[in-house]
């Protein structure tokens, strides 16, 4: 590794449009709710396109916002996107003579968009290729209900992906590749970007790169294709190229094909995946390695924080929004700390405390990305619920 390290990520850059207080089983609700799979309803825990929600609705989706929301404003507007989200987080958690956290992607010349690059600006994220085109700005309204799944809480994802259309591979740079990380983060909704991964990766492990994937409800090939699983890339050959994959359970078995989380692990695991990460809300964390890039690691499951559940208990001033991309951005950070510090391979285990800790945290506030006033203010607010994570499973 280089004195400083580069983490580079493209993927899902958006504005996030929240919506607190949604009944997910309400009597307005019900009737907008998905009967099968990829038919453009509602279902919580997944995205969904805003033009095929008006196809299955047969109403424009400003007036089926009225009816969701109650005609009401959101509630916050934030910066969303499981790469950038993500990256955000990485950076706030490593020291920035260490490392230099870089994004690159497209955003719109509108109102939102503008905000959006406001708001990029007060994080420690460096903008290296990120402009501004004619088209609208990737967006997501953002549903959520803190009280569904017995207090736990759960999001619904309508999104646009304007200008993110407007990004391809060969706009990515030999500086892209001129990196220690490269992470791919919800290229799902960067369509061509997603559909060129394959290449991508190959090109990434030829220069030297460490491979991260980060993954996203595919609702475009879900909605193409409802019976077959979701494509990485050209070919499932794109596996065998990633350094670690993180996706949650509901992902993993779309990706996979599989019925159950044990099957979709072994697909993972046949295709050469080197390391994996496969989370599940609430539940238990699975992790693997093969030993090729972190330290090998049989599947081993690792609980959720047991005190920030407690103390969640005590107040429940935020949503789950950004969660699993607060998790991604704790473990990243984990395995720049972890580069810096030792020759030795990184510890998978170890890295998926801070990344517990990170999506745990996210619970506290609303929306996914937390604004510093001080450089390390988050990590120093993470760092009680590391130590007391630590002990709960064990050193």
């Amino acid at each position: 590794m280089s004195e400083k390290i580069i983490v580079s990520g493209v993927g899902c850059c958006l504005v996030d449009l929240l919506f607190n207080g949604i009944d997910f089983q309400s009597d307005v609700l019900l009737p907008l709710m998905s009967k099968v799979r990829g038919d453009g309803g509602l279902t919580p825990g997944q995205l969904v396109f805003q033009e095929e929600f008006e196809k299955y609705c047969g109403l424009p989706f400003s007036g089926l916002l009225d009816i969701i929301t109650g005609g009401r404003g959101h509630d916050k507007i934030n910066i969303g996107g499981p790469s950038i989200v993500s990256l955000i987080n990485a950076a706030q958690l490593s020291d920035p003579n260490d490392c230099d956290v870089r994004f690159y992607g497209r955003g719109g010349n509108d109102g939102i968009g503008q905000y959006l690059l406001s708001a990029l600006s007060k994080t420690p994220v460096v903008l290296k290729d990120y402009q501004l085109t004619a088209n609208r700005t990737p967006s997501t309204v953002v549903l959520s209900d803190p009280s569904f799944d017995h207090g736990h809480g759960e999001r619904m994802f309508l999104n646009s992906i304007g200008a993110a259309w407007d990004y391809t591979p060969d706009q990515l740079g030999a500086d892209f590749f001129d990196s220690d990380i490269v992470v791919f983060g919800g290229t799902a909704l960067v369509p061509h970007i997603h559909d060129s991964l394959t290449t991508l990766l190959k090109r990434a492990k030829s220069a030297g790169c460490v491979t991260i994937v980060n993954t996203v409800f595919d609702f475009r090939n879900e909605k193409g294709n409802p019976s077959q699983k979701w494509p990485m890339g050209e070919s499932d050959e794109s596996y065998q190229f990633i350094d670690l994959l993180i996706t949650d359970l509901e992902e993993a078995l779309r990706l996979s094909g599989a019925t159950e989380p044990n099957e979709a692990m072994q697909f993972f695991i046949d295709q050469k995946v080197s390391s994996l990460i496969v989370t599940n809300g609430a539940k238990p964390i699975a992790i693997y390695s093969d030993g090729r890039c972190f330290k090998t690691s049989e599947i081993l499951y690792l609980p959720v924080s047991q005190r920030i559940t407690d103390d969640l208990k005590l107040t429940r001033i935020g949503d789950t929004t950004g969660c699993g991309d607060n998790f991604v951005g704790g473990v990243i950070a984990a395995v720049v700390g972890q580069l810096q510090q030792t020759e030795n391979q990184p510890d998978l285990k170890e890295a998926c405390c801070w990344g517990v800790v990170s999506g745990g945290f996210t619970c506290f506030y609303m929306g996914g990305t937390y604004f510093e006033e001080n450089a390390g203010e988050k990590k120093a607010k993470m760092l009680p619920y590391y130590e007391s994570y630590r002990k709960q499973i064990g050193n």
